[in-house]
């Protein structure tokens, strides 16, 4: 027996109420689980895309910045691009799916982008990295933003998932057993019970034939 259990009516009854809850349960986070599978699989997508579309991007960006390297000095990059070319403002909040709270960043620019180095001593291909990763931003956020959600999801998947096999697997199984054999147990004592009381009539029958005989 996998569960220690007293073979009472009582005990019987309480175990089929707790098998029910158990299987409403297990239908309840089978559901869950399936609904935030299909979510991930949607974020999946579009972080998938989104992230070929940005490394794309990147390649393109980094291509750029290594033909300006190969025309100035590693001085005088420090020195054109250590004043950003704009500010950025950032509000972090929180939104929910399937009761997980994922992360939800929004961006909004602070006026139009401005080269601050001189452009006398500095070559277009470092004009052209700035401003193409400065239109990017907003998709490296996004994409930042819906991979940590990935995350999150996969996790919460992942302990959902372990609670469903252990409701399914376990819990379930060691209440139909304890069922079973409390089920059994009664019929047992039944059993029992019904042969001790026919033998107890089998007795008073003989005793009352051998008064009646005495008495004639």
């Amino acid at each position: 027996m996998a569960l220690s259990v007293n073979p009472t009516r009582m005990e019987l009854y309480r175990l089929k109420k707790r098998l029910t809850t158990a299987r409403r349960g297990h239908k309840l986070l089978k559901d869950k689980q399936d609904e935030m599978i299909r979510q991930f699989m949607a974020i999946i997508k579009r972080t998938r895309a989104l992230r070929i579309d940005v490394e794309k991007a990147l390649a393109q960006i980094m291509n750029h910045f290594a033909s300006a390297r190969m025309k100035m000095s590693e001085e005088g990059t420090r020195e054109a691009l250590m004043v950003p070319s704009r500010q950025a403002d950032l509000s972090i909040t929180s939104k929910s799916v399937m009761n997980i709270k994922t992360p939800k960043i929004e961006y909004r620019d602070q006026g139009s982008i401005d080269l601050t180095y001189g452009f006398a001593f500095t070559p277009s291909e470092l004009d052209t990295s700035v401003v193409e990763l400065s239109h990017l931003l907003p998709a490296l956020i996004e994409l930042a933003s819906l991979e940590k959600s990935c995350d999150l999801l996969a996790t919460e998947i992942e302990k959902t998932r372990r609670r469903v096999n252990a409701i399914e697997f376990i819990m379930i199984p060691e209440m139909q057993d304890a069922i079973h054999y409390i089920t059994m147990k009664l019929e047992d004592n039944e059993r029992g019970n019904i042969t001790r009381l026919m033998k107890s009539k089998e007795i008073i029958l003989a005793k009352s034939k051998q008064k009646t005989a005495r008495s004639r």
